[in-house]
């Protein structure tokens, strides 16, 4: 077991470099899958998430290699030797079901077992059947697995989707560009993560448009290509470290990020009483830390909405501000299994269905955060115990840290390197 021992009360100063996204690499990697060339993928984060998702596709028939600094991944499906992924492999990572599309596409057949990740809601997978079957796919769940065929291959269709999902835009994105006419996604999701895997695949030969927008349309092709592709930056470890910044108080640099694709975070930290400060490929962060923050109101939405994966960060945040806070959760239904942790740290939130009301300092700054041992639930909520553990007095211990090290590179190391005083056990 992994667990992170933080000592509080440390300001946050100096300069961090954020890796490639998770969730744009992850479905980039099931990409990969659609052709027999070698493809090329830079700026890899080093995470068990993306050990997980590549010892899937191994598993399918891809053979892979990094280069010294594990930072470029050379990747080639030359064929496919198992259509079927079991539940051992599957049941790592929410990603896993991406291979649904890519493996159908190439071969017409596919049966996977249903996905895990982290215990947040229920995420059920029918928007992405709802579009594979009007491609063409025959859809079958037998015994917790999912098999699709489409033995004449896949055609072009038109595809709603009663939410905007970003995994069944991914994974229907993926299976349509080896379909045979146009497939139009309406009310697709529009996260940048769909933007940077639709120019993966457009590098590979695909022809997508709308990408980045709520209506996508697909023209199949015969045959993919080999490519080279830069992975775009985190935004999600960027706004991480953003939060940490705001609510320890000191200066820092954050750097390897494209700051548009920040501006959802950026506007309630600014909201909120938080310096920022944007650049080119980069964004500075200056904060006062504890009595300088502002109670905010924050609704997570699909993109440009404030991101899911941004809110319980947020909320570790504003248990050091000046007033009540209010968080409405819109996207899972379980995103909140982190506050009873907080609790224990001594937050005072109320949860009234999905929303979590967040008593702060009040007028006589009487609420602290004291150091404690927490668990982490899942990989954000980790990432806000860890938080909150910088501002606490004394000492706190993060168990089950292995949630956070599936989506942050060197989490403790670069807090470490800023001036926070944490240390990485393992137990």
């Amino acid at each position: 077991m992994i667990a992170y021992k933080v000592k509080g009360g440390k300001c946050l100063h100096g300069t961090v470099n954020t890796e490639g996204a998770k969730n744009a690499l992850l479905p980039e990697i099931a990409g990969s899958i659609l052709t027999d060339d070698v493809c090329f993928l830079e700026n890899i984060p080093k995470l068990t998430d993306t050990e997980n998702m590549l010892a899937a596709a191994k598993y399918i028939g891809a053979s892979y290699e990094k280069d010294a600094a594990g930072r470029m991944l050379r990747i080639k499906t030359e064929k496919i030797k198992n259509i079927e992924l079991p539940y051992e492999l599957a049941g790592r990572l929410r990603a896993s079901f991406l291979f649904a599309g890519a493996v159908l596409a190439r071969t017409g057949f596919v049966r996977i077992a249903m996905p895990g990740g982290c215990d947040i809601g229920l995420r059920p997978i029918d928007l992405h059947l709802k579009g594979f079957s009007a491609m063409g796919a025959e859809v079958l769940k037998d015994g917790g697995y999912v098999s699709l065929s489409a033995a004449e291959g896949l055609r072009g269709g038109e595809i709603y989707l009663d939410f905007p999902s970003v995994g069944a835009t991914e994974n229907i994105m993926i299976a349509a560009t080896l379909a045979d006419g146009k497939t139009v996604i309406k009310n697709a999701a529009a996260e940048p993560e769909i933007e940077d895997l639709a120019e993966f695949l457009q590098r590979m030969g695909a022809d997508i448009k709308g990408a980045g927008t709520d209506n996508i349309e697909i023209s199949g092709k015969k045959k993919l290509y080999g490519a080279i592709h830069s992975v775009m930056p985190d935004r999600i470890e960027a706004g991480t470290f953003m939060t940490a910044c705001g609510i320890t108080g000191g200066d820092i640099l954050i750097q390897n990020i494209i700051p548009v694709h920040m501006k959802p975070v950026t506007a309630k930290l600014r909201e909120a009483g938080i310096v920022v400060i944007e650049n080119e490929n980069s964004i500075r962060v200056i904060s006062n830390g504890r009595g300088s923050i502002v109670p905010i109101d924050i609704r997570t939405l699909p993109y440009p909405g404030f991101p899911t994966d941004m809110q319980a960060q947020m909320a570790s945040l504003l248990t050091q501000a000046s007033g009540t806070s209010l968080i409405t959760e819109t996207v899972f239904e379980n995103r909140f299994r982190y506050v009873g942790e907080l609790s224990r740290l001594g937050a005072v939130i109320r949860l009234n269905e999905r929303t979590a009301v967040i008593n702060g300092l009040g007028k006589d700054g009487n609420i602290y955060l004291t150091g404690t041992e927490t668990e982490a639930t899942d990989l954000r909520g980790g990432a806000a115990l860890v938080i909150a553990a910088l501002a606490a007095k004394g000492e706190t211990t993060v168990t089950n840290a292995s949630h956070i090290e599936r989506g942050y590179q060197d989490f403790a190391g670069k807090l470490s390197r800023l001036g926070a005083e944490i240390a990485r056990l393992d137990c």
